[in-house]
């Protein structure tokens, strides 16, 4: 239960109203930072829907969680930034146009 609030303030409240400043102040450095954390954050989303399943029992699987996303905000880590740019936009970049072709 302290683990669902503690990922949803962190996770998800703290970031977007960091995300409603950046957007408020029009401070692109930031608005590029919040957009690669919401990035990361959805496909972080997505591995756990299925992570979750056989992952569960693993001592500490939640706190390490809470951690991952402690460090994906972290701006001394900048771990959504690394993350985004060492694998999400190579990987994207190389197959845009299988996905976009694949949308029509």
């Amino acid at each position: 239960c302290c683990l669902f609030f503690s990922r949803l303030i962190f996770g998800t409240l703290y970031p977007a109203y960091y995300s409603y400043k950046a957007v408020k102040s029009k401070d692109i450095k930031e608005y590029v930072k919040w957009m690669m954390y919401w990035i990361i954050f959805a496909l972080f989303t997505t591995a756990e829907t299925f992570t979750d399943i056989f992952l569960c029992w693993f001592p500490f699987y939640y706190e390490l969680k809470i951690a991952f996303v402690a460090w994906l905000l972290s701006p001394y880590t900048k771990g959504s930034s690394l993350l985004y740019r060492k694998f999400v936009h190579p990987t994207l970049s190389s197959k845009e146009k299988v996905i976009t072709d694949a949308q029509v």
